[in-house]
């Protein structure tokens, strides 16, 4: 039986992971991994289903802190506090009421309108970039440009951008993480701690002066069974910040490795500007941020003949399934111009993504401007060039890519 070999210290798999992908669709595509400790599907019709299936439930976080005892129960207190009301890790009726009410505020009409926020914010980017040295494209744009789009969202100073991604990236490590580190639970701590008396701070400032921004207007939303909660508002302001940043920096960083990869798929969008919606759309799917989704089995049942027991863990493959020959022609080539290109890298059924939108926006006006600003976009030469993967299951993205413009 194959072996899931997704082990972030193998610098090959972390690197390209989908030679392994397709081995398991092909020979395994219901794996059980005793690394994971959990049943890992890799096929686009059953990654599909586990998005859909009431068999199987995101909340994932508090059977798993139930089974906690001691020392590492009490270090996560906090983080559960408030990671437990993010509406990711929330079924229904739950969900649909925490949904219900961001989408008040956090929907596509007011998404669009931020076109030309987003559209400023990549300028200012673009502008300090300077050519005929190497830039970390990962660092120097990825990391901050969607971050600065949900601070302008929630009003929050640019200034704030370097203690906002730092506890940021300590709850990255204990939610998608590949690796239990010693110090993981304590990073998370901490993490949380930090984001949490941030906006605590910040809700009571716009309580007391509220304004247009997104903060306070999920202060005054309600419906027919309240408002959000004072922690529910912490918590909905975390995953703002935390989701509405993280996958779209790793779209940015592995769109643009994939165009290093493919000279002749960047020049075609050079010459054909108008291909770059479609083009977000194939770099979502080549090689998404959101590398695999996570689920509890509620009710046993089976997949492809093997037994999925109440209590299992799931992880659907959704950069495994974005490349199954079942689903997508010649699914390991890049081609910007792919339609239908129906990639699950935004989820499915009532958890697809509220952000997808932006996300996409971000996506086209990023790298689209790249390509026409630029003439010349290469990768450094050498070992100095060589790009570096973080270290996580949950998401695929770039920590570092050196690349010269010109």
């Amino acid at each position: 039986m194959t072996t899931l070999a997704y082990d972030p210290a193998d610098p090959t798999v972390r690197r390209n992971p989908f030679p392994l992908y397709a081995q398991l669709q092909d020979d395994d595509p219901v794996h059980w991994s005793p690394s994971l400790r959990a049943w890992v599907l890799t096929r686009y019709g059953d990654v599909r289903q586990m998005m859909l299936s009431d068999a199987m439930s995101p909340d994932r976080l508090r059977p798993f802190y139930a089974q906690l005892q001691g020392e590492r129960r009490d270090t996560l207190v906090e983080v559960m506090r408030y990671m437990s009301l993010w509406m990711v890790f929330r079924d229904p009726p739950e969900h649909t009421r925490l949904r219900r009410l961001v989408g008040t505020v956090f929907n596509l009409k007011a998404l669009e309108a931020l076109d030309g926020a987003v559209t400023r914010v990549v300028d200012h980017l673009l502008d300090q970039l300077p050519t005929g040295v190497p830039v970390d494209w990962a660092q120097q744009v990825a990391a901050p440009l969607p971050a600065y789009v949900i601070m302008d969202m929630l009003a929050i100073p640019y200034s704030a951008f370097p203690e906002l991604k730092e506890a940021s990236d300590e709850l990255r490590a204990f939610i998608g993480g590949a690796r239990a580190d010693g110090d993981r639970y304590a990073r998370a701590r901490s993490g949380a701690e930090r984001l949490a008396a941030f906006f605590r701070r910040l809700i009571a400032e716009r309580r007391a002066a509220p304004g247009e921004d997104f903060v306070s207007r999920m202060i005054a939303a309600r419906d027919d069974e309240g408002r959000l909660s004072e922690d529910e508002l912490v918590a909905t302001c975390m995953l703002v910040l935390f989701a509405g940043h993280e996958t779209t920096t790793h779209l940015l960083g592995n769109a643009v490795h994939a165009l290093l990869d493919h000279p002749a798929q960047l020049q075609r969008l050079r010459d054909d500007p108008a291909l770059i919606e479609s083009a977000v759309e194939e770099f979502l799917r080549y090689d998404g941020p959101s590398n695999a989704i996570a689920r509890v089995v509620k009710l046993d049942h089976q997949i492809d003949g093997r037994q999925l027991r109440a209590g299992d863990r799931v992880f659907g493959f959704a950069n495994a399934a974005n490349r199954d020959p079942r689903m997508f022609t010649d699914p390991q080539a890049l081609d910007i111009g792919r339609t239908p290109n129906r990639h699950l890298t935004f989820g499915f059924g009532l958890h697809f993504c509220m952000g997808a939108p932006l996300a996409r926006l971000e996506g086209q006006r990023c790298i689209g401007r790249l390509v026409q600003r630029f003439a010349r976009i290469e990768r450094v030469a050498g070992p100095a060039g060589e790009p570096e993967w973080i270290d996580a299951l949950a998401m695929r993205g770039v920590s570092r890519l050196p690349i010269q413009l010109g």
